[in-house]
């Protein structure tokens, strides 16, 4: 677990460095606040749909050919990808070097698919905790340096990014480890290497398919939070680079602190089904209280509040690994991947253009959270759909056990 660990660490905290400041530069190439907003959802509409296509590809390549080689290609490729955005001189440029991105960024599933390889099926829940500690580090730390290097120059974030990527690429090929041995990879086949094959693989693993539509509700859900957050303080509260990268680092901050540190005890105390319910539970309330905040420093009340939301998501991918065996962790995690993606490639539809609609009003205007109202409903329907999932399952395990007693 260290070896990916600082894989993914390294990996987020280049990521994050250009949270803050991705937005004023696709603003570098438009006009007015309203063309910035439709620009940057065709920007995050790009890197979303590279990565849903590519997620479950890179996972099944992952099955066949190990972990590790996959992991290294994508590093090289996100490396490249953040020195030609630094060196981007036109709004096209911009939006085809976050194609590349976007398919590199599906590492994310094959990291997934190593905690996978080397946890017990009790353990799983745990490691992706861990694994979303690093997520949320990686996104304390990025942002904050991303929003302090943005406020020299808006280039600047990106080439430390590059630098980054590097350097996590020389660390895996000197470092890190094969977790996946070669008796138990699988052979390639790219009809099942696409989304559509992936989705249908995730339906069916022992009952689990209701789950796909919970993801994707709390996927997109959390996806028009990524794609409008320095939109939406920016509008409303007038937060710029430095005031969004300290949010980001809060953000991450309790992230760490939830799935690094309180997941275990957490996941013994409700059990993995249960944290999932009152996780997304927390997460609807959240996402309400963030639209209706009047004042800047009631987000950071928000954050801080939203404890078992930041634990929802490593107990859902928990249910779906543990119903997965091992030469497919790869294809699944993919697939999981891969909802999550297309929530990606979604959002940009969804929040942005909300932000559009509500770009002429005066800062402080609660109106001004409409895209946050519409997550709260989806995570509200996701809470609700995976209550009545486990009810069911609780009903069959019930009535199976009656009849094997008779």
């Amino acid at each position: 677990m260290r070896f990916i660990m600082l894989t993914v660490l390294l990996d987020m905290v280049a990521i994050g460095l250009i949270i803050p400041v991705l937005p004023a530069l696709v603003g570098s190439f438009t006009s007015n606040q309203t063309e910035q907003a439709e620009a940057y959802r065709l920007v995050t509409l790009a890197f979303g749909a590279a990565n849903f296509v590519c997620s479950p590809l890179l996972g099944a390549l992952s099955d066949r050919f190990g972990r590790r080689p996959v992991l290294l290609i994508g590093m090289t490729g996100l490396a490249i990808s953040f020195f030609t955005t630094a060196l981007a001189t036109a709004l096209w440029m911009l939006i085809a070097v976050r194609v590349l991105s976007g398919a590199m960024q599906a590492n994310a599933a094959v990291a997934n698919a190593y905690a996978a390889d080397i946890s017990s099926p009790e353990d799983r829940a745990k490691n992706f905790g861990l694994l979303g500690a690093m997520f949320g580090l990686g996104f304390m730390l990025g942002p904050v340096l991303g929003g302090l290097l943005g406020a020299i120059d808006i280039h600047l974030p990106f080439f430390v990014a590059g630098a980054l990527a590097v350097v996590n690429g020389l660390y895996g090929y000197f470092v890190l480890p094969e977790s996946l041995p070669a008796d138990k990879r699988s052979a390639f086949n790219w009809s099942k290497a696409s989304p559509l094959s992936a989705f249908k693989a995730l339906n069916a693993l022992q009952g689990l398919g209701p789950l796909v539509a919970i993801l994707a509700l709390s996927g997109l859900a959390q996806f028009t939070l990524h794609t409008t957050w320095v939109l939406y303080t920016q509008m409303k509260f007038g937060w710029g680079p430095l005031e969004n990268g300290l949010s980001l680092f809060a953000v991450g901050l309790m992230s760490v602190i939830v799935q690094g540190g309180l997941m275990g005890r957490l996941t013994a105390y409700f059990g993995v089904p249960r944290l999932a319910v009152w996780g997304l539970v927390s997460s609807a309330c959240c996402f309400l209280a963030w639209g209706l905040a009047p004042e800047g420093w009631m987000m950071y009340a928000v954050i801080g509040f939203n404890v078992l939301g930041f634990a929802a998501q490593s107990s859902m991918q928990s249910l779906i690994s543990n119903a997965a065996d091992a030469s497919s962790q790869g294809q699944t995690m993919g697939a999981v991947a891969a909802v999550n993606s297309l929530m990606a490639a979604i959002a940009p539809l969804v929040g942005p253009s909300l932000l559009v609609w509500v770009g002429h009003l005066p800062k402080g205007d609660w109106r001004i959270g409409a895209p946050y109202y519409l997550c709260a409903a989806l995570q509200a329907t996701a809470a609700l759909l995976v209550w009545l999932h486990l009810r069911r399952q609780l009903r069959f395990s019930d009535t199976s056990a009656s009849a094997t007693l008779r």
